[in-house]
Formats: C-alpha cells, structure tokens, sequence
C-alpha cells in the first residue's frame, strides 16, 4: 500500500504532460512537470529519495515518450533529484520562497542536464540556441507549480523516521 500513492501521483503527471501539455507551446518549449516531481522528492526528503523518484519517474514517461531512447528520462531525472536533495540539505527551510527558487534553478539545470545527455546519446536539436528559452520557460513554470507539487509529495511520499514514525517536514 505504501507505493499506491506515489505511483498514482506518477501516473497522473506522466498523463497530464502527454496529454494535455503536450498540446500546450510556450515560446516553442512544451512544459516539464514530471520533473517537478524528483524537485520536490529532492527538496523534501533529501538526495537519495530524490534520486529514487527521478529514476521512477523518469523511466515512467520514457515508457510513454516515443523518439527517445529508454533511459533518457529517467538518467536526467535521478540527476536533478540527487543534485537538488545534495544542495537543499545544507538550507534551512525557514521562508517560503526557498522551494521556489530551488525548483527555478533545479529545473533549468534539468533541462540542461537533459539536453548534454541526449548529445552524448546522439539525440539531435536539444543542444542549441533555443535551449535558453527552454530552461527559462521550464524553470518559470516548474517555479509557480512548486508549492502545489510540495503538498503532494508530502502526501504521497511521507518522510519517516527508522522508528516508523512520520517525520514533520
């Protein structure tokens, strides 16, 4: 029963950015919001569960996404959730704004981590000028959903303590 919860906040994400964002241009960029995911795990629960989750969840949508090797997702993801829980476990969580902030520099080091590893794979077009627009409008987007995504995740993914208790975060 403890994994229902996150896999059903995965599949939900993975629906909505095939589904209904994809549709959705933005200065010629499509949003990202599975990445939002690893961001908060990361931010929440610190570099290990943020990795697990970026691997989850990026393996989930390169099962869905055509046109990119397997893998793709889920290699870039467990980095942003690693590099994200490695840098937000040295920050006190006293203001609001700092979710914000990290999920603005989190997503736009996503995105540019996404697009170095598709040149290493050979994925062609990622790595080019637009790639600016893309980690700003990524990053803007992933900023506002934040604070939302932080509530989930604390619902689907409760820190607990060795002894089986919920941790307060």
């Amino acid at each position: 029963m403890k994994y229902a919860r996150p896999a059903f906040v995965i599949f939900v994400l993975v629906t909505v950015q095939t589904t209904l964002l994809a549709d959705l241009d933005l200065f010629g960029t499509k949003a990202d919001i599975v990445m939002l995911l690893p961001i908060a795990a990361g931010i929440s629960g610190g570099r290990e569960r943020g990795a697990i989750v970026g691997f989850i969840a990026g393996l989930s949508l390169d099962l869905v996404v055509h046109g990119t090797p397997t893998g793709f997702f889920a290699l870039g993801y467990t980095l942003v959730g690693y590099i994200v829980g490695m840098l937000q476990a040295g920050v006190l969580r006293a203001a609001w704004w700092i979710p914000v902030v990290t999920a603005l520099g989190g997503s736009a080091l996503g995105e540019f981590t996404l697009a170095v590893v598709g040149k290493f794979i050979g994925l062609e077009g990622l790595f080019n000028r637009h790639l600016v627009t893309v980690c700003i409008t990524v990053a803007v987007l992933n900023a506002l959903l934040i604070l939302p995504m932080m509530r989930v995740t604390k619902w689907a993914l409760p820190v607990v303590s060795r002894s089986g208790r919920l941790v307060p975060t």
